[in-house]
């Protein structure tokens, strides 16, 4: 395995060849950082799985590198997700649409259905880039962590927790901290109207402001997703929420809120979009200081907080 720190123009060319050679490549996005494989290689996207330790009916989603990559993927699609994609692509955004003949069991879970997403990171593009140069169409890509556990915004979190199953031939490229810091918003686009399966930067507001359509979460959907289980990005620490933090405990807060006594404080976001950023590296480091039990106080809102809601919520599902 090859850690890349410095991500020149020749290091992500190389990292695109061995993508097509069927090896893995983590790289950042401005979400958190994924792991990467040739979309369309059964071989290959099988060891994604296997790294992860994932279960195989979890679809991945595909990034391409730009709108005009939605048709080697979908099927027919309506007009308002061709609307978010223009205002929302490169961005936090996947969209979930009926799936085209490219794209196999294998990538989607056995679903229908496809997820495609544009990151917003130059690393990323330029990897994307370079990989349609070798003659690939899309490099599918899960956050590069085990499966249910904190995803990674640097790349000394992805090595520090894949390095033991990842093979000499891949590589992780370093870009730095992740922007945003939780997951895409990801929609279900394969209906009259779009619905939020999963909450993210790209916010309800937002999305009718776009299309004009009224964004909601369903009440139930047959349509699997990427961190929809009701247990999933959780430390090894026992996090609580809303608590009164105990001496020992680790301490997730907004700044204004002081630190107790014996507390041990992770992190203290001063913004909504602060709090995102830090919130999984925080996780992380409480598990690196081998803390038992990480009190968080919650954002409150809608938009971005709600998003840091949901992570945290099935962070500390039992």
């Amino acid at each position: 395995m090859s850690f890349l720190s410095k991500c020149s123009t020749e290091t992500v060319q190389s990292a695109a060849v061995a993508l097509k050679a069927g090896h893995l490549v983590a790289f950042p996005t401005e979400t958190v950082y994924g792991l990467g494989a040739d979309a369309e290689s059964a071989e290959a996207v099988a060891r994604i799985y296997e790294t992860k330790g994932r279960p195989n009916d979890h679809p991945l989603i595909v990034h391409i590198g730009s709108m005009d990559g939605i048709s080697d993927w979908a099927g027919d699609i309506p007009e308002y997700a061709i609307t978010l994609a223009r205002d929302f692509w490169p961005g936090p955004l996947t969209l979930v649409v009926n799936r085209g003949e490219r794209a196999k069991d294998f990538i989607t879970g056995g679903q229908n259905t496809v997820g495609l997403r544009v990151p917003a990171h130059n690393i990323a593009l330029g990897l994307i880039q370079e990989f349609i140069k070798a003659g690939g169409k899309g490099i599918a890509a899960p956050s590069a962590n085990r499966f249910g556990a904190v995803s990674p915004t640097n790349a000394q979190a992805v090595e520090d927790e894949l390095a033991q199953y990842l093979k000499v031939e891949d590589i992780i490229l370093d870009g730095g901290p992740s922007l945003v810091g939780v997951e895409s918003t990801i929609v279900d686009c394969t209906k009259e109207t779009p619905f939020i399966l999963r909450p993210g930067a790209v916010t309800a507001e937002m999305i009718e402001e776009s299309t004009g359509l009224i964004a909601l979460a369903p009440e139930q959907t047959e349509i699997r997703v990427s961190g929809s289980l009701d247990s999933h990005y959780s430390p090894k620490a026992k996090v609580v929420l809303d608590a009164i933090a105990e001496p020992g405990d680790g301490l997730i807060a907004p700044d204004q809120i002081p630190t107790p006594d014996g507390v041990i404080r992770l992190a203290s976001p001063r913004t909504i979009e602060g709090y995102a950023r830090d919130l999984y590296a925080a996780l992380r480091s409480a598990d690196t200081q081998g803390i038992d039990v990480v009190v968080v106080l919650q954002p409150g809102g809608d938009g971005l907080a709600a998003a840091i809601r949901d992570r945290l919520k099935r962070s500390a599902y039992e």
